[in-house]
């Protein structure tokens, strides 16, 4: 079979670094609170409504590019970690889905995504994404993952009444599981890449949570707007930052070409 291959040799996404990490931790918090103060301050349907448009645009936009673009990409993360939010809550809110159920219930789905990408492609590695078929698996995952750390967060939090401020801590903690394991050599670098990868939207979005909702919730009452615009702006500056770096990279790479 035929695979119609990117335009480039380059994966679509980025390379894996700290500030890779933080801003992605970052975004998981924005689309918790984007998400919510979204469906509480205008009709919910249209809430949802609007924060599906937006992820079809970010998709649209990540699709056509044809290479990595740092802006292009982070959005496109952002506006899936909105919707996988909005996912996991129409369950629960709406459907009345307990997030018990929902969230063993994202896990089996996003392990069917890895089984199916794996038997297809022969790796899940982020920096085999260079067709258009892998591509489509990578943004499926990851939207499956923040709808089960939607899931899992809100779990820990409200069914299980352990609280933001002490879930945020708790994943703190489980996500250095996958960063000793593959230190000491017991995870590979994809399954420790992947298990991070899920727990940074329960970590980053129990933290918005506790600084976003009311005292009488356990948070700071800080407000979910307020909250969703200081970490847009960051992850705003960040990107920027990332920018500028693929540029002189790409920079140094072409000097490196045409140099005598």
């Amino acid at each position: 079979m035929t695979r119609t291959l990117l335009p480039t040799p380059a994966s679509k996404v980025p390379e894996v670094s700290v500030l890779f990490w933080i801003v992605k931790v970052l975004t998981t918090g924005a689309g918790e609170t984007s998400s919510d103060f979204l469906v509480t301050h205008v009709e919910p349907v249209l809430g949802v409504g609007v924060g599906f448009v937006l992820f079809v645009v970010a998709m649209t936009l990540q699709f056509r590019a044809k290479r990595y673009i740092p802006t292009v990409y982070w959005f496109a993360v952002v506006m899936v970690s909105v919707f996988g939010t909005m996912c996991a809550d129409v369950l629960h809110v709406g459907l009345d889905v307990p997030y018990a159920v929902s969230a063993p219930a994202f896990a089996v789905i996003l392990a069917v995504v890895f089984v199916l990408w794996r038997r297809s492609e022969g790796t899940l590695s982020i920096h085999s994404i260079v067709t258009r078929r892998r591509e489509v698996f990578y943004w499926v995952a990851v939207l499956a993952t923040f709808a089960l750390g939607t899931a899992t967060g809100d779990l820990t939090a409200s069914t299980l009444h352990v609280g933001y401020l002490a879930s945020g801590i708790l994943f703190a903690v489980v996500i250095c599981i996958p960063l000793v394991g593959y230190t000491l050599g017991r995870f590979g670098a994809v399954f420790a890449f992947w298990f991070a990868y899920v727990v940074t939207r329960p970590l980053g979005a129990s933290f918005a949570d506790w600084m976003g909702v009311e005292p009488n919730r356990g948070g700071l009452g800080w407000g979910t707007g307020p909250v969703s615009l200081v970490l847009l702006v960051v992850i705003g500056a960040l990107v920027a930052v990332l920018s500028v770096q693929r540029a002189r990279r790409v920079v140094g790479r072409a000097s490196r070409v045409l140099a005598p």
